[in-house]
């Protein structure tokens, strides 16, 4: 579904990222892990086209994608949920799900039944400003924004940092219940090597803008994880 070619970028005369390949077959969840500051971010900015390519290839079933626009992207079906959220604080709950709605090719005028069966919470507060909202009913609201345009790949950059284990457990469980569907490629950012277990298929290690490990999540062992991931 998602494939990555020797996908190198990075910010002004900055490479950030060096040739990385990397894929996200359909129906499975791969999680991207790495200490602070080795380029997962970036790649995901990347994969949405948030930050050009220097080099390499993005596809997306197969076709390639790397100089479309993030809104051709989110057309051709990439959810994207940030780090740090980003939703408009100014704007209610419903007009943040809205916003998503313009990702759908056929602009559907009506934000999907299966986004408040996922987030129940949303509901009852479409009319709250999303600033008025807090840490993890924010984090919510971002999740659910990227799941109105129905994506058929999804990037999640840290979608636990800084919030209360409730709501981790409530994500936790959205993304079992999308993983069920089958039909959705996940690249999960994630630092918690235990959530990460849990939750993902298959596992990509970053250090230095590269991949240098990868394999089934079930073979992440301990020497790995001191090695790559330990501070």
């Amino acid at each position: 579904m998602l494939r990555i070619e020797g996908l190198s970028a990075g910010y002004g005369e900055s490479r950030v990222l060096r040739e990385v390949s990397l894929d996200v077959p359909r129906g499975r969840t791969v999680c991207l892990m790495g200490r602070n500051g080795v380029g997962k971010t970036t790649l995901l900015k990347s994969v949405m086209g948030l930050l050009p390519a220097w080099s390499g290839r993005v596809l997306l079933d197969g076709e390639e994608v790397t100089t479309w626009s993030p809104d051709e992207r989110a057309r051709r079906g990439v959810g994207y949920v940030p780090q740090g959220r980003e939703i408009f604080a100014s704007l209610t709950v419903e007009e943040n799900l809205l916003v998503g709605l313009e990702a759908m090719a056929s602009r559907r005028a009506a934000i999907p039944d299966e986004v408040f069966d996922l987030f129940p919470a949303l509901r009852s507060m479409r009319r709250r400003r999303g600033g008025d909202l807090s840490g993890g009913q924010q984090q919510q609201l971002a999740f659910a924004r990227a799941l109105v345009g129905r994506p058929k790949v999804l990037l999640l950059d840290e979608p636990t940092e800084g919030i209360q284990p409730s709501i981790i457990i409530q994500i936790e469980e959205v993304i079992e219940r999308l993983k069920a569907r089958g039909d959705l490629s996940i690249l999960l950012v994630e630092q918690y090597v235990e959530f990460a277990a849990r939750l993902a298929d298959d596992f990509a290690i970053m250090e230095r803008g590269a991949i240098v490990a990868r394999g089934a999540t079930r073979d992440l062992n301990e020497d790995v994880v001191r090695r790559y991931l330990v501070v």
